[in-house]
């Protein structure tokens, strides 16, 4: 980004930590005069049954996952309101809309973000600012190594990580360019649009069928031994 000419000011902290994120949207603002773009998209994983996720481990998901997303949120929204423009760009994810078993807490997050969206794009309506949220399929990312969740689900998850053909800098690139052509909800790649109005407009058979290939999925993961 230097070598493009773009000035670079990094910020080390926990998006969890509302004081830090405040801080640091803050600084940037003050030096750069103004916020034409937040992009929400710190991430962390956790599978396993609903039962069965210790409690340190929802409360460590929510704080990045969604509470990162809201403290982002509230940190630029006053400033883009002032400004009469700005993009706020909420990073989610298909599985928000999908809710595979044995993946609660990610599922969950990842459905938050997508309803802050919305309220947030009914919220600004007629302020100049836009709000975009993305819910991609899986592509390959540094996501899974701090991944929480037993073996069978850690592999499941690597198999399907591994098996995509995206990288994140086509993501970005894809997302973005969505989010500039005014999108609300940007369901990416191109084949996970089938599934998102399958879920609109098939909910009960949607989760039947999500339910079966998942069990599939777990299963070719993780293959019996002997």
């Amino acid at each position: 980004m230097r070598a493009a000419g773009a000035a670079i000011r990094a910020y080390t902290g926990d998006v969890a930590d509302e004081p830090f994120v405040a801080a640091s949207v803050a600084d940037f603002v003050a030096h750069a005069g103004g916020l034409d773009l937040i992009m929400n998209n710190a991430g962390v994983a956790v599978a396993g049954a609903v039962e069965d996720t210790a409690v340190e481990d929802w409360r460590w998901i929510v704080g990045i996952n969604l509470l990162g997303a809201v403290w982002g949120c509230r940190a630029a929204i006053p400033v883009m309101r002032a400004q009469g423009s700005g993009l706020v760009l909420n990073i989610a994810s298909s599985a928000g809309f999908a809710a595979a078993p044995r993946m609660a807490p990610y599922n969950a997050t990842k459905s938050a973000v997508i309803a802050l969206s919305e309220t947030m794009a009914a919220e600004l309506d007629g302020t100049g600012v836009q709000v975009s949220v993305a819910m991609p399929g899986f592509f390959r990312t540094h996501l899974l190594e701090s991944m929480r969740a037993p073996i069978e689900e850690s592999a499941g998850a690597h198999r399907l990580m591994q098996g995509s053909k995206h990288g994140a800098g086509t993501a970005a690139r894809a997302l973005l360019e969505a989010a500039a052509n005014g999108e609300l909800h940007i369901v990416w790649p191109r084949e996970y649009r089938l599934a998102w109005r399958l879920k609109r407009f098939f909910p009960a058979w949607f989760v039947r069928r999500v339910g079966k290939l998942r069990d599939k999925q777990l299963a070719r993961a993780n293959p019996p031994q002997g």
